[in-house]
C-alpha cells in the first residue's frame, strides 16, 4: 500500500527552515503541507504567503496548500502564481460565498483542487463539491492549532466519504492528531494520505528518515 505522507510545516523549526525542508526530503516525505491562517477564519495566525513561496523555491516536491482564510477567492491568485501544476490547493467551503467558483480558479490555473472539511461540517453539505475536487482533506481536529485531541466522531464521516470516493473520483486525506494507530486503522479502509505534525513527526527527537521509514513499514 503506497501512502502519501505530508509534513505539516507549521510545526517545523523556523530557525532552520531550509535544513528542515532538506532533511524531510532526504527522509522520504512526499509533499509539504502549508497551513495559511488569517486570524479570522481560524483564531490563529500561522504560515504566510512568503513562507509558502520560500518552501516552493527550496524544494521540487509538491506543495499541499491549505487555505484557512476568509473569502479565499478574493486572494487566490496571490497564491496560485507561486505554485506549480502538481501542487494542491484546499479551501474550506464555509469560508466562501461561492466555493465552486474558487475551485474553478484553482482548476483553471492547472493546480489540483481540494476541499477541507471541518469536524462540524457534514458530508451532505459539500456533496456537490465532491464532484469537482480531486482531494478531500478531513480535519480530525478543529482547525487553527497543532497538538489538539482527535475527535472520535470524525471516523463516521470518513466512512461516508469512502463510500462515495470511487463514484465521484476523489481521494481522502487525514489532517490532525495523526498517530500510527490512526494510520493503521484508516489507511487499509482507503484513506490515501496523512498530514504528519507534532503527534508523530516533529519534535520527537528522531531523524525524519527513521520516523517516515517506520510509518511505511507498518503492517496493514
Amino acid at each position: 500500500m503506497q501512502l502519501e505522507l505530508m509534513a505539516s510545516m507549521m510545526c517545523a523549526d523556523y530557525g532552520n527552515l531550509e535544513k528542515e525542508v532538506k532533511n524531510l526530503e532526504e527522509g522520504g516525505i512526499d509533499s509539504f503541507h502549508i497551513d495559511i491562517m488569517d486570524g479570522r477564519y481560524v483564531p490563529n495566525y500561522a504560515m504566510s504567503l512568503n513562507d509558502m513561496r520560500y518552501i516552493a523555491n527550496t524544494t521540487e516536491k509538491p506543495l499541499d496548500v491549505h487555505l484557512m482564510i476568509e473569502h479565499p477567492n478574493n486572494r487566490i491568485q496571490l497564491f496560485l502564481k507561486h505554485l506549480r501544476k502538481e501542487d494542491t490547493v484546499y479551501i474550506h467551503p464555509e469560508a466562501e460565498y461561492h466555493p465552486s467558483a474558487t475551485l474553478q480558479s484553482i482548476i483553471n490555473a492547472g493546480m489540483i483542487p481540494g476541499i477541507a472539511i471541518n469536524p462540524g461540517t457534514s458530508v451532505e453539505t459539500v456533496m456537490e463539491m465532491l464532484r469537482i475536487v480531486k482531494k478531500v482533506l478531513v480535519m480530525s481536529v478543529n482547525p487553527g492549532n497543532a497538538g489538539q485531541m482527535y475527535l472520535p466522531y470524525v471516523g463516521k464521516k470518513i466512512t461516508k466519504l469512502l463510500a462515495l470516493k470511487e463514484d465521484m473520483d476523489f481521494e481522502i486525506y487525514w489532517d490532525g492528531a495523526c498517530s500510527a494507530e490512526k494510520i493503521l486503522e484508516f489507511a487499509p479502509k482507503g484513506v490515501k494520505g496523512f498530514v504528519l505534525g507534532t503527534t508523530l513527526l516533529f519534535g520527537r527527537g528522531k531523524p525524519y528518515r527513521e520516523t517516515l521509514q517506520a510509518i511505511r513499514e507498518l503492517e496493514f
